[in-house]
């Protein structure tokens, strides 16, 4: 008889995205082993200036859903939140940007989505990497996630039943293995995963240095004819160089490196004294063309990789550790339907091809040739417009997102709403055991006897709701996603949906 493996699920990498599915797992009873590179969480590229990330709605309403947004983002008043950049210190309220083309709140029009019900969240807020990472590595160690730090994946091998990791010097096996191991994933490589897409145009960099002659320099972003950097005082900056993606990762970077380009990009003689902290990045685009080989999973940057601008590469993997995380879960119980697993790979990369065309239109629109410039100057003229500015706040923001479930009513495959129940509770407050939920809004009809046979996967809960749209019944997975929205007379079509995402019932119909 072949031995059972110690755990569940080895996740490589303690980034967000690790530690965030190891939560989704442990909240399923699922044993969990992270193991990070590594020695130490701390870095100062965590901290702000660089470590700032704006966090969607899709982020926050995940978040809020499992109780961790306070300590994530802080709430107002408690002088514990992220400061707003400095582009955001204008006459008017900035919403965000594209290429570096800022849209702002007076154009936005939120009522042309119908269906983005009424919540807690309308548009992105800040964070930072170190404290979205402590947040999540505290719950992850409450819940009983074992988390391994200095431990590099040498190499792996899995079988039918179980996936052997050669890391530390030491053989580990589980049942299932999850790359969360960044952009150079050696869980990618070693697993032989196809990762097709296009090569960088620019190499960029974020620095903070000491100048010289400061004054050289305009304060915010510029586009001059060899590239673009933006300049926050006294010496922050942010440049970028198309020179092919070739100096990235190649070479230390110095203060004799970075007055070089940055004299070139900016068109000036200022001079660097000294270098405090310098980091670089690509516009590289590449997506594994599965998220899955066998027993091996990958999410966030392990699976796709593209440049930092507009900041949407953490809301991408996110949303890939909540849609993984149940879904993976439920394989391991044994109670998943056919194809949920390899439903991961099918909701989740069209979103990531999606996000790596927004990150390679702004490259375009960033290049340094007169035609670029003449597109963006039209780019400029849109975005202020109504039509312009509402569309790129729900993208930016990720106001509209929507997996294709197949089922055609407008709110299935978004976030479900967080409705306000007229029991005195709000919906994501049903959410936050990471079960799936169904919501039947007509608290005076007789029970839904048919359902108790999902009872260990899915919370019944009786309530009026304050605005249903027409609804009479919600089932949402656990995932925050709505899988069915309906009248209260479709009980064949709702279990129908019950069957197709929660499995067949444990117990027998009473």
């Amino acid at each position: 008889m072949r031995a059972i493996p110690p755990h569940d699920v080895i996740i490589a990498g303690a980034g967000p995205v690790g530690l965030m599915l190891a939560c989704e797992l442990r909240l399923a009873r699922c044993s969990v082993l992270v193991l990070e590179q590594a020695t130490s969480p701390d870095s100062p590229l965590k901290q702000p200036p660089f470590g700032v990330r704006g966090l969607s709605i899709p982020t926050l309403e995940a978040l809020h859903r499992r109780g961790l947004l306070d300590a994530v983002v802080g709430t107002a008043g408690s002088g514990d939140t992220v400061p707003p950049p400095p582009w955001a210190q204008q006459p008017r309220r900035p919403g965000g940007h594209f290429a570096g083309i800022q849209f702002f709140h007076d154009r936005i029009e939120t009522a042309r989505w119908p269906w983005r019900l009424p919540g807690p969240f309308s548009e992105s807020q800040p964070s930072t990497m170190a404290r979205i990472e402590s947040a999540l590595a505290a719950r992850a160690t409450a819940l009983g996630v074992e988390i391994h730090r200095g431990v590099r994946v040498e190499d792996l091998t899995q079988s039918d039943d179980s996936v052997c990791v050669r890391a530390g010097g030491q053989a580990m096996h589980a049942r299932w293995l999850v790359g969360c191991d960044g952009g150079r994933s050696r869980v990618r490589k070693a697993a032989g995963f196809e990762f097709a897409g296009t090569e960088p145009e620019f190499t960029g960099y974020s620095v903070d240095v000491e100048l010289a002659d400061g004054a050289a320099l305009a304060p915010g972003r510029h586009y001059t004819a060899t590239g673009m950097y933006t300049y926050q005082p006294p010496g922050v900056i942010a440049m970028v160089d198309f020179d092919g993606g070739h100096f990235h990762g190649t070479a230390p970077i110095t203060a004799e490196h970075v007055q070089t380009v940055l004299r070139r990009v900016s068109g000036t003689g200022v001079r660097v004294k000294a270098l405090h902290l310098a980091t670089t990045w690509t516009d590289r685009a590449r997506q594994v063309t599965s998220y899955r080989r066998g027993r091996i999973l990958l999410a966030g940057d392990a699976a796709h990789i593209h440049s930092p601008l507009g900041g949407q590469g953490l809301n991408l993997g996110i949303g890939d550790a909540m849609n993984l995380g149940w879904k993976l879960a439920a394989t391991i119980r044994g109670d998943a339907p056919e194809g949920l697993l390899d439903s991961y790979t099918a909701e989740r990369h069209p979103v990531g091809a999606q996000v790596l065309d927004w990150s390679r239109a702004q490259v375009a629109l960033m290049r340094p040739s007169p035609a670029t410039r003449a597109l963006a100057a039209i780019m400029r003229d849109l975005i202020e417009t109504r039509d312009g500015a509402t569309y790129f706040a729900e993208r930016v923001w990720g106001a509209t997102l929507r997996h294709d479930l197949g089922d055609a009513h407008p709110l299935v495959g978004r976030s479900a709403p967080d409705l306000a129940l007229d029991d005195g509770t709000k919906l994501a407050t049903h959410l936050q055991t990471g079960q799936g939920l169904l919501l039947d809004m007509d608290a005076a009809a007789p029970p839904r006897e048919w359902s108790r046979g999902w009872k260990d996967r899915i919370a019944y809960v009786a309530s009026g709701v304050k605005e249903d749209r027409g609804m009479r019944a919600l089932l949402v997975r656990p995932d925050g996603v709505v899988a069915w929205a309906g009248s209260g007379g479709d009980d064949a079509e709702l279990e129908q949906a019950v069957r197709r995402w929660f499995g067949e019932p444990s117990v027998e119909r009473g």
